[in-house]
């Protein structure tokens, strides 16, 4: 079976590597996934080095930054897996670590927005191609017996590279710069490609064909939505900007589906989503990835501002969130065989949801230690859900589909963490326009913190710190209530189908899964 679902030809496959080497690929491949996961968690702690530089962003352009490598990132991650299938995955995933260098770089040198967002396009296409082929070289690389536990130590790096992203990410801005992020991931990516060169087995290609036009079509509606919802509070919601977004993404969106349907090859078969564990596992991944990725874009800049913090104490300040992500995800199965998935699943809704309405009652003067207990209970949530729902979604495939439902997990993954950026960037500007005092926003309406600073100088910073810190509980409330509504349309189907528990202890759980 490849990667993408994809029947092995007859032809036997090359041998896997002695058992010291599968060790070895398997900490270089896991070193691969930090480093394009670590990615998109370390950006969020430049946002207020962005704000205040030369470069002079607005607050949309901001959003643009951290999301342009995400959403290329989330549309492309499927073609990347279907293009190592095709070419060869240790030639796709060199080539992916070359781009995500070169991207890194040029984002490192670019002296203004244009090229630094094209420079993040580059990386998300380098991250798209290094990801899924991580895995499938892995999988190459072990026997049969080894291939369960090599796949959960390659999944918890996931929540590894968030911890690593901003503790790292935190480490290196410490220089003072927001460029030298970027500008550390170049020899990062490229030791790890002559690593990859020199360590990786080959395997065996297949005759998997690509999609281009789904993936263009993929790509320009995602970001025709995401155009429409950051662009809402600068150019006005009545906007031709705001209104031919929306218009265009529901078009393309359209065309996307009609597409999929006919061509004998799809990206992603929309026909899939007619499952309804299915349709509701992947809503409830993109819904958990939506407010956790909501939550790093605030926090670095709350911490920053609200609190006082630096670089390095705001990277590390999030290790409440991401520790129990790491921690308890070995004990969620056995919670799940006791209470069912639905039950499971509610209870990490619950959790992520409940943890940002409470992390939105946190002001500036809020005690840490009591912003931390609310990252603990988010973080157990998303600790709850991750396994839960990435079980959920490769239960509801057959087996021969396996490559298609780990597509398919990745892509809502990346897209909902898109989307929580886009939101939670939405209501942050909205809202801090709009609490901003009425003598600040005389000069120049401003609609980042560096701008009010700069525009009204030192002596308003309590009341620009404050207007932040309101708009930052006010974006951490609706993306809250926006997990817990989710959530329930996600868990309640399943609830209120569920019989009760019989003598054995299984009709519950039974009826729970997926």
């Amino acid at each position: 079976m490849g990667i993408n679902g994809l029947d092995i030809p007859p032809a036997p496959a090359p041998a896997a590597p002695p058992a010291r080497r599968q060790g070895v690929v398997l900490a270089l491949m896991c070193a691969c996934v930090v480093l394009v996961v670590g990615a998109v968690a370390a950006v969020n702690l430049t946002v207020p080095m962005l704000a205040a530089s030369g470069l002079h962003p607005s607050a949309s352009a901001l959003v643009w930054i951290v999301d342009t490598y995400v959403v290329v990132f989330a549309c492309l991650v499927i073609p990347g897996g279907a293009a190592g299938d095709r070419f060869g995955r240790k030639g796709v995933l060199l080539a992916g670590l070359v781009l995500f260098a070169l991207g890194a770089l040029l984002s490192a040198l670019a002296p203004g927005l244009p090229l630094l967002l094209a420079g993040r396009a580059v990386t998300g296409v380098g991250a798209a191609a290094v990801l899924p082929n991580t895995l499938a070289v892995l999988l190459h690389a072990v026997p049969q017996e080894r291939k369960g536990a090599a796949v959960a130590t390659w999944a918890a790096m996931t929540g590894i590279g968030g911890v690593a992203g901003n503790v790292g990410g935190g480490a290196v801005l410490s220089a003072g710069s927001w460029r030298w992020l970027f500008a550390a991931s170049v020899p990062a990516a490229l030791l790890l490609a002559a690593l990859t060169a020199r360590l990786a087995p080959v395997s065996a290609r297949h005759a998997r064909r690509l999609d281009p036009l789904g993936t263009a079509l993929l790509v320009a509606a995602s970001v025709a939505l995401l155009a429409g919802i950051v662009q809402g509070p600068e150019s006005g919601w009545g906007s031709p900007v705001v209104i031919g977004g929306f218009a265009g993404a529901a078009l393309l969106f359209t065309a996307w589906t009609l597409v999929e349907l006919r061509v004998a090859h799809p990206l992603l078969d929309p026909r899939l989503l007619r499952v309804p564990r299915l349709r509701a596992a992947c809503l409830g991944m993109a819904a958990v990835f939506f407010g956790m990725f909501a939550l790093f874009y605030v926090n670095a800049s709350f911490l920053q501002y609200g609190k006082g913090f630096g670089v390095l104490r705001t990277g590390l300040g999030v290790i409440p969130l991401t520790g129990p992500i790491i921690v308890a995800a070995r004990h969620v199965g056995g919670l799940a065989r006791r209470i069912g998935l639905d039950a499971t699943m509610a209870l990490a809704f619950a959790c992520t949801g409940g943890g940002l309405l409470g992390l939105s009652t946190g002001g500036a003067g809020t005690p840490y230690a009591v912003y931390a207990g609310w990252l603990v209970v988010t973080g157990v949530g998303v600790a709850l859900a991750l396994p839960t729902l990435s079980g959920a979604i490769a239960g509801a495939l057959p087996p021969e589909q396996a490559g298609v439902g780990a597509g398919l997990q990745a892509t809502t993954r990346e897209f909902g963490s898109a989307l929580g950026v886009a939101v939670i960037g939405t209501v942050l500007t909205s809202r801090f326009t709009a609490a901003l005092p009425e003598g600040v926003r005389a000069h120049g309406d401003p609609h980042t913190v560096a701008q009010a600073l700069a525009a009204a100088g030192p002596g308003h910073r309590a009341a620009v710190v404050d207007a932040f810190v309101t708009a930052a509980d006010a974006g951490l409330r609706v993306v809250g209530g926006s997990v817990l509504v989710l959530g329930a349309l996600v868990t309640l189907p399943g609830l209120l189908r569920r019989r009760p528990v019989g003598p054995e202890g299984t009709a519950g759980r039974t009826r729970g899964r997926g």
